[in-house]
């Protein structure tokens, strides 16, 4: 006996079949752009040399590809139609531009012959935005900072907080407000636990301590301003003379400046950078800006913020491209870590 579909299965599946007829493209999460068309696109809109090569280079927040030239090598980076949108795009790179003619040492867009900071691109899956970068010279700190380029770095994020506290962008920008960083992760993080209700619980409580800890934190410079959102030892090139060169602003955005230590301190403690190497942040920080012992007092509890907002940005990441990373160890790593952040012996190594 023939099995009979229920009628409005039935129907749904003959209009999914007539959508996919009548689509001429099938529809894409996040294309690839070919390299060899990047080249006519740079050649159209950007007084460079001719380029002889453009290789796709990493996928991150965005598409990454290494141009050369005859004369000089560029980052051309392209965003993800589902990651920013156009004005949080030019926000970052206002800013950037900003920065670099305020002498702060960033690696800036190159306006297109039209004096724009991006180029739009017609992609299969909606708009996507294309940015031209000279490549820093230098390259990343080997086997991570040594305590002389920490203490650099340091005193190079303090000046970057003074500087931005003049700039007036045109465009807006998400906030890095409590509500951003925790609510949001949270909503990423919280349907991968469903199963795991201890866990759960055990991340609503964090969130919670965390945002009362936060209270006595001042809304207003220079406490608040624009922090550069990822401060670590990956997003910065030192030349042999220890010339630094800071790149990939792609989390920037108003908020408390202790959180780029935050941050810093966040990745570095991932990865295993020496205490000492860690502190001469803070300190190279302080010869140029202090900090109140309000901030201070708030790193511990920024830091755990900084760790639940990266989780979630590597999670959305990973639903994208990478799904099978998400098991059941991954989870248990993550909260394993957060459980670590928030002890008292965080820092003692």
């Amino acid at each position: 006996m023939k099995l009979m579909l229920n009628p409005i299965f039935q129907k749904a599946k003959e209009q999914a079949c007539l959508a996919t007829k009548a689509t001429e493209v099938f529809p894409v999460v996040c294309s690839l752009l070919a390299p060899e068309a990047l080249i006519n696109l740079l050649i159209c809109h950007y007084n460079i040399d001719i380029p002889r090569n453009c290789h796709f280079w990493r996928r991150g927040l965005s598409d990454v590809y290494v141009v050369e030239t005859l004369s000089k090598l560029y980052i051309l980076r392209i965003s993800h139609h589902h990651w920013r949108s156009k004005t949080e795009i030019d926000f970052e790179l206002e800013l950037l531009d900003y920065l670099y003619h305020g002498h702060i040492p960033v690696a800036a867009p190159i306006k297109t012959r039209q004096g724009h900071l991006s180029v739009e691109i017609n992609a299969p899956e909606g708009k996507r935005y294309a940015a031209l970068f000279p490549y820093a010279p230098g390259e990343i700190a080997l086997g991570d900072f040594n305590a002389t380029q920490s203490h650099l770095l340091g005193q190079t994020v303090a000046k970057l907080h003074q500087k931005a506290r003049g700039f007036r962008p045109l465009a807006y920008r998400q906030a890095l407000t409590p509500e951003y960083l925790l609510d949001h992760s949270l909503v990423s993080i919280a349907p991968f636990l469903h199963d795991r209700v201890q866990d759960l619980k055990y991340l609503l409580t964090v969130i919670a301590e965390i945002k009362q800890q936060l209270e006595p934190l001042p809304t207003y410079s220079p406490y608040w301003g624009i922090c550069w959102g990822d401060p670590h030892s990956g997003n910065v090139h030192f030349t042999k003379d220890n010339l630094m060169t800071l790149f990939d602003f792609d989390q920037c955005g108003y908020g408390w400046r202790v959180f780029d230590i935050a941050k810093f301190l966040q990745v570095s403690l991932q990865t295993g950078l020496s205490r000492k190497v860690r502190d001469e942040f803070i300190d190279g920080y302080q010869t140029v800006e202090k900090l109140a012992s309000v901030e201070l007092d708030c790193l511990q509890a920024l830091t755990q913020a900084a760790y639940i907002w990266s989780w979630a940005i590597s999670l959305n990441s990973s639903k994208q491209y990478e799904y099978s990373r998400l098991d059941h160890y991954y989870f248990s790593q993550r909260l394993q870590r957060l459980k670590h952040l928030q002890s008292k012996d965080w820092q003692l190594f």
